[in-house]
């Protein structure tokens, strides 16, 4: 087995290094404008973007530009192994940023301070530095805007993008993400006014329609949908949110947690319609979308929908890499090699060995794809040879207009299986734990303080034996959180 995983990575190595010594280090520039969309201005930002190498070589190639590109891009420039050698070949017109923001602050209304760029690109999101296209630029880092990858050939290592441009790679770390799974055009799913939120262009087109909007619907109760069910408010908009399940986000909230949320949301003004079926979107005289039909034959009004009903690994034109077939996506090691040398695959759209619960899993969010990103290019760079070691985490921020009565924030570190013990009325602040065989497991909290947030990766880390009937017995959240500090 060692023996194979060594050749397995000195192959690659070889595979990043064949074209070290053929590369041309500094290549043609030229120049293009790049507008950032702005609620009262535009700004063309005059930047240099390097078109072309003096030939198709490329040392590294990161296909994609979203979050994990970005992190990969600082990891390489901190290795001092991305001037000159590193391309980004991304479909967006924008230099990586920090996608999250699409469904909060970027969607608040225009008097409510909304997030624009170039104020999230990578790395902010972390406490890192803000990496504008100039950053690029002066890394020397080749960026090929709005030119998708359409066909690898991986015997010859070599890529082909929209545009006809042929790239060939030392190494190709795959970065795709995921592409928001959308209505059939036959229910209405293409109608002017629905929206689908993945991109810049995206949040933009929704924008325009909440500036003139009503009557808005969001289909479906998970993140995606009671963040934009949230914003929809600060427009003090006829809001309703529509999903078949028994309660918001099933797959984490317990039936407890997810009721506190939904009184939330009620009191917030927006009507919750769970346990519903669509059945299709119809249009009106002008073709923009008029009504949700729902699948009792009901109708709800609406100008504006937004469907956030999840997303689908991008693993086109790499399904040759190797796929699963079980969590989707592109299958990877713990050091993000694919079954094919000199191949890596990161972020939304990697299935890899979530090693703390011995399972294969895909994970879409936006803490896997930085750290992923950044332990794939370490390992690409360096002779570090750790497994990826990832806690699952997820969060979320709601509410957080200015002027709103109440902003909410939670956070989850673990894994939610086994009983469930709450503690806490949710006014002003709540904590669930999850306990299976004894124990800790999981653990979300709303409202914490920072110190309280940084305590729960500790505890679903560590996995501590935990009395459960002292656990329930606290009488609030702090003194939960003590008993289960002195639990590890």
């Amino acid at each position: 087995m060692l023996s194979s995983v060594f050749k397995f990575s000195m192959t690659a190595i070889s595979n990043s290094l064949s074209l070290k010594h053929s590369l041309s280090l500094r290549f043609p520039q030229t120049t293009h404008s790049l507008r950032y969309r702005n609620s009262s201005t535009s700004l063309n930002l005059q930047k240099r973007c390097y078109a072309a190498f003096a030939n198709e070589n490329r040392e590294y190639v990161i296909v994609g530009g979203g979050n994990a590109a970005g992190y990969a891009a600082r990891t390489f420039v901190e290795h001092g192994l991305a001037d000159g050698r590193l391309c980004i070949v991304t479909k967006e017109a924008y230099a990586p940023y920090e996608r999250p923001a699409l469904t909060k602050a970027y969607l608040f209304p225009h008097d409510k301070k909304p997030a624009r760029l170039p104020g999230f690109h990578t790395c902010v999101g972390s406490g890192g530095e803000r990496q504008t296209p100039e950053w690029y630029q002066e890394k020397g880092i080749e960026m090929l805007y709005e030119d998708p990858v359409k066909n690898i050939d991986i015997e010859k290592q070599t890529l082909t993008t929209n545009s006809g441009k042929l790239l060939k790679y030392g190494s190709l770390i795959i970065a795709t993400g995921c592409t928001a799974s959308r209505f059939p055009e036959k229910i209405g799913g293409n109608l002017s006014g629905v929206h689908y939120i993945r991109d810049v262009a995206d949040a933009d087109a929704l924008i325009s329609s909440l500036e003139k909007a009503k009557k808005v619907v969001v289909v479906g109760g998970g993140y995606i949908g009671m963040e934009i069910a949230a914003a929809a408010v600060a427009w003090k908009l006829d809001t309703t949110i529509i999903f078949p399940e028994d309660r918001l986000l099933q797959r984490l909230f317990t039936p407890s947690l997810a009721r506190r949320y939904e009184e939330l949301y009620q009191k917030n003004g927006v009507k919750i319609l769970k346990g519903i079926s669509i059945k299709n979107l119809e249009a009106g005289s002008s073709g923009h979308v008029a009504a949700v039909k729902l699948g009792d034959g009901s109708i709800v009004e609406a100008d504006t929908v937004i469907v956030g009903i999840g997303a689908k690994p991008s693993v086109s034109p790499f399904e040759r890499v190797g796929l699963n077939t079980d969590v989707g996506g592109i299958q990877v090691d713990g050091q993000f090699r694919t079954s094919i040398p000199g191949i890596f695959a990161v972020g939304d759209v990697a299935a890899f060995p979530l090693k703390i619960y011995n399972r294969t899993a895909r994970v879409e969010h936006v803490d896997h794809a930085r750290r992923s990103a950044q332990h794939c290019v370490k390992a690409l760079l360096s002779a570090q040879t750790h497994t990826y070691d990832y806690l699952p985490y997820f969060y979320s921020r709601v509410f957080e207009y200015e002027g709103s009565p109440r902003k909410v924030w939670w956070q989850f570190f673990g894994d939610n299986v086994g009983d469930t013990v709450e503690i806490g009325n949710f006014d002003p602040k709540l904590a669930t734990f999850w306990i299976e065989s004894g124990k800790l497991k999981g653990v979300l909290l709303e409202s914490g303080t920072p110190e309280e947030f940084q305590l729960l990766p500790k505890l679903a880390r560590n996995q501590p034996t935990i009395d459960k009937a002292k656990l329930q017995s606290a009488s609030s959240v702090e003194e939960a959180l003590d008993i289960a500090q002195a639990s590890l």
